[in-house]
């Protein structure tokens, strides 16, 4: 059987054997396809059996969430936890809450975090969870109680050296707090089973700014790579939360100009550059809509989502030289790409976890620009994560410029890896093929190496 069609019949088992889960067709396809120079060179995959296995996850967790909203109403949601593979480490990878969350795109995120979590050069595996819950429009009282019913469950599965859950959309610091008490009300142990915890508490310095700091350092590298640099460079950034705000300020410290910003209603264009205090004040402290910073900045313009051009999303129609798509999965289409090809764009860095279509991608490589993916460019989360571990493990402490250091280089060794596997199997500066052949090939010969399991 020839390998591109191995590849294809363990696509259409994938499909037949787990209906309806689009976004994790979406990333198993992008990785296998990746995978043909490998496995063309290397038949041991095949005789082992490693794309059916690595298709499966080792585990699939569903569960009831119940709690009681201020009302005193009884409310009902589904929790997930897919423990995809540990073949390198224990399962790592964070919680997601909200309303789209279900089992493929948990799926498609775990299957994601394996090769993310190999490319860091950390003992790591892959895992994924969440729930439908939405924290919008919700008091803290009602997050906590869903927190703690979530973690009552949650606690079975989870560990230090098993399984360590962080955040991700939906679950910032508070809901990494409320959860971490319950779990040491139920076990009465203090453990580094969450991280993304207080500083206060366990946490790490730098693990909120660590993808988004991550995104922009990795931007540098390839930059770097064409004797060039961020200094002067404009840069559209979608979404609002995390990711976005420290890419943001990342991109401002390295000399480069962000003019964008987004959340689920609209989106902010600001030709002075994005306010990142207005920005912090209106997302972080007071949690609004971007429509706020319009009110402060009368210079800016802000689009509502309904006035967006039919089929595209507004951000990537401002001219820039690199675009970090920040937000969600999809967020950037064929359209968009067209409109960043026209409109002088050199460089997608995706902080967000699959945030290009396919097409898009395609579009992207045939002309030209240069790509970071996800799986590369956003993986400084990940790994602060891991040296939050590492932390809570030795009982230590480091500084934020320590940590910062450490995450800069993990970067730099993560771009050098994708690079020089793109070469050697004769796709340079394919950093997509790189990527996904480097974080494949650690964790099969991994597999290889623990026998049929």
């Amino acid at each position: 059987m020839s390998v591109q069609n191995y590849i294809d019949k363990v696509m259409k088992t994938t499909m037949q054997s787990t209906p309806g889960q689009t976004e994790f067709y979406q990333a198993v396809e992008e990785v296998l396809m990746s995978l043909e120079p490998l496995l063309k060179a290397e038949p041991k995959y095949d005789e082992q059996n490693i794309l059916e296995r690595i298709v499966i996850p080792e585990r699939q967790i569903l569960f009831r969430v119940v709690w009681m909203d201020d009302s005193g109403k009884i409310q009902t949601n589904i929790g997930y936890r897919v423990q995809f593979n540990s073949a390198i480490g224990p399962y790592k990878g964070g919680l997601r809450f909200h309303p789209s969350v279900n089992l493929g795109i948990i799926k498609f995120l775990g299957f994601e975090q394996i090769f993310k979590n190999s490319l860091t050069g950390l003992s790591i595996g892959g895992g994924k969870g969440g729930s439908n819950f939405d924290p919008k429009g919700k008091s803290d009282g009602e997050i906590m109680r869903f927190c703690q019913s979530f973690m009552i469950e949650l606690s079975k599965h989870i560990g230090e050296t098993r399984d360590v859950p962080a955040g991700d959309i939906g679950v910032g610091g508070r809901e990494i707090g409320y959860m971490f008490g319950e779990y040491k009300r139920l076990t009465g142990n203090f453990e580094g089973i969450l991280t993304g915890k207080g500083v206060n508490w366990g946490g790490s310095l730098a693990r909120t700014e660590a993808t988004g700091f991550g995104s922009v350092y990795f931007a540098g590298n390839v930059l770097n790579k064409q004797d060039d640099d961020l200094e002067g460079k404009i840069a559209t950034v979608s979404g609002s939360g995390n990711v976005a705000i420290y890419t943001i300020q990342k991109l401002y410290d390295m000399g480069a100009k962000p003019v964008t910003c987004s959340d689920s209603r609209g989106m902010i264009y600001d030709k002075n550059g994005i306010d990142l205090d207005s920005l912090k004040l209106i997302k972080e402290a007071n949690r609004q809509s971007l429509e706020e910073y319009a009110k402060l900045h009368t210079d800016a313009t802000y689009l509502p989502v309904h006035s967006y051009p039919e089929g595209t999303n507004a951000v990537w129609g401002v001219p820039c030289d690199i675009a970090f798509p920040s937000a969600t999965q999809n967020e950037l289409n064929l359209e968009d790409m067209k409109n960043l090809h026209k409109n002088g764009c050199k460089l997608v860095c995706e902080g967000a976890n699959m945030p290009t279509t396919p097409e898009a991608i395609e579009y992207m490589l045939a002309n030209g620009i240069m790509y970071g993916p996800a799986k590369a460019a956003n993986a400084g989360g990940v790994a602060t994560s891991q040296l939050e571990m590492s932390q809570n493990a030795s009982m230590q402490k480091w500084s934020f410029a320590e940590v910062d250091s450490q995450l800069r280089s993990i970067m730099k060794n993560i771009f050098d890896l994708s690079y020089d596997t793109s070469k050697e199997f004769g796709f340079e500066g394919n950093l997509m093929v790189g990527a996904n052949i480097a974080g494949f090939k650690k964790v099969a010969d991994s597999m290889i190496d623990q026998g049929a399991v």
